[in-house]
């Protein structure tokens, strides 16, 4: 049943991709069985028949309150199995997001071989070749996403340098670095991107005439915006890349559709209505279900709801060897919001605004109180040698127009929000203070 071992190289047909995903999850159904957590839960699936969609169904669709009511003792004990075939645990991963308890996934070495393909494609689909040099600034912690990408481009060739975070190494002496490794490629959290480019913005240094020409992110959402201000301060490309910490790196952009190519031989993936949990169509807002094919050996996730809102394309276009393989991309309909005054405004509308205004540094926002009225107050840095004053006009003028909301601006010297947010691995930009 398992004897199909995962590629490095894409599937060279969408056929070769469903004979995959056919005998692995049968195999992923056969792991769940093993588990206490499962039992009674499954009884009623025909394992031979989970081809059809419809027998794939009846398999309930697993989220996070679900293992959260559990405790760590149950986790283990119920969830978790144990190591089979001399396949024992090699390290632990932690769960991502910012909100509820965290859970640590075991993982295995098989595991681990079969995530590190995932992690090596991201290099792959950006076209990153041997021996360009890289610049590590995700974070290196309990989190994966660090040590993966870092020893994922050593195994591609690539020569690493691994800085981990402003946490880690200070992001002066990350800049330094930069300057002196001269490294083609940069990686990690999109914020830290802008960080970094800010503060040498401050000391008078032009990241976007330095030699990284490509950016690689993730694990944080990235509009437009957002992108462009990136890119226009590395004076690089940006390619983004997604995962889960419950199934591993699951895809990246290849720079001919926008969105994710998801490696569909690795997760099988589902776009379900979350309230019904039926099939939504190709292109139509769902919740995301994946189904790990083979980092299953100890954690047997099965039609797994991630929390994530996507629309997902299963014929998307494109020439090169990802193009096997379907687009996703974020509906970015879970960022936050709050209220001001009546008027509902979106984190995700707010950052954009402010991304776009180019004479902007760097800015952060809070919702306050002020002589008991709520109140939007922004913080701005301004570009050396821009009038302050006349920015600070303009950028009221546009909120207003925009928003409807008359904000305080609060001009900050430069360097101000770099050093506040040197120990922050997501940028706190966008906070509600109201009690």
């Amino acid at each position: 049943m398992s004897s199909i071992a995962p590629s490095l190289a894409p599937p060279k047909s969408s056929e070769a991709i469903r004979s995959i995903q056919s005998q692995r999850k049968r195999h992923a159904v056969a792991q769940a069985r093993r588990a206490p957590f499962f039992k009674g839960k499954l009884d009623h699936v025909n394992v031979e028949g989970l081809d059809d969609p419809a027998e794939w169904s009846r398999i309930p669709i697993l989220d996070k309150d679900m293992l959260r009511s559990m405790s760590d003792v149950e986790f283990y004990r119920d969830f978790c199995l144990p190591g089979s075939d001399g396949d024992g645990v090699s390290e632990y991963w932690r769960s991502g997001g910012t909100t509820g308890r965290p859970l640590f996934y075991p993982r295995s070495h098989r595991d681990l071989a079969a995530a590190m393909l995932g992690f090596c494609r991201v290099f792959h689909c950006a076209g990153v070749t041997p021996p360009q040099r890289v610049h590590c600034s995700f974070p290196l912690g309990i989190h994966p996403a660090g040590q993966m990408m870092a020893r994922a481009a050593e195994k591609c060739g690539m020569g690493v340098l691994m800085a981990g975070a402003g946490t880690t190494t200070p992001s002066s002496l990350q800049l330094e670095l930069i300057d002196k490794v001269k490294p083609e490629v940069w990686m990690g959290m999109s914020n830290y991107a802008l960080h970094l480019a800010n503060l040498a913005d401050e000391n008078g240094r032009e990241l976007a005439s330095g030699s990284v020409k490509l950016v690689v992110c993730s694990a944080e959402p990235i509009s437009s915006a957002k992108r462009e201000k990136i890119e226009l301060m590395w004076g690089a490309r940006l390619r983004d890349s997604f995962g889960m910490t419950e199934a591993g790196m699951m895809g990246a952009e290849d720079g001919e559709v926008g969105g994710f190519r998801i490696w569909t031989d690795l997760f099988f993936i589902e776009v379900v209505d979350p309230h019904t949990q039926e099939p939504v169509p190709d292109g139509q807002v769902g919740a995301l279900v994946v189904t790990p094919l083979f980092t299953n050996n100890i954690t047997p996730f099965l039609r797994w709801m991630s929390g994530d809102l996507v629309t997902c394309e299963t014929r998307a276009s494109g020439n090169g060897p990802f193009s096997v393989f379907p687009v996703v991309r974020h509906a970015h309909r879970t960022s936050g919001f709050f209220k001001i005054k009546g008027v509902n405004i979106s984190h995700t509308e707010l950052e954009d605004l402010l991304f776009r205004q180019r004479v902007i540094n760097d800015f952060k926002c809070e919702a306050v109180t002020v002589r008991s009225e709520d109140a939007l107050r922004v913080f701005v840095e301004i570009k050396r040698g821009c009038d302050a004053q006349a920015a600070s006009l303009d950028l009221s003028k546009v909120i207003r127009g925009t928003f409807e909301l008359s904000p305080e601006i609060v001009i900050l010297p430069l360097g101000t929000l770099a050093k506040e947010f040197e120990a922050s691995i997501k940028a706190p930009r966008i906070i509600d203070k109201r009690e």
